[in-house]
């Protein structure tokens, strides 16, 4: 990451059907979701790249 929120290669970012738009899980409270958002170059402590061959690899 560079620093900047990338959203869509995300674990944590999905698909929600009900609301038919994606959305972060991660659970932020109000003062932790402003920081993070008012501070551009400060990369998401929570961001995992969604790997999907992560798994397999590691069984090989």
């Amino acid at each position: 990451m560079n620093g900047t929120l990338q959203c869509d290669s995300c674990v944590n970012y999905v698909y929600n059907e009900e609301l038919e738009e994606y959305e972060c899980l991660v659970n932020l409270d109000e003062d932790e979701f402003y920081s993070l958002l008012s501070d551009k170059h400060r990369a998401c402590p929570y961001y995992r790249l969604d790997d999907e061959y992560g798994v397999v690899r590691k069984q090989m």
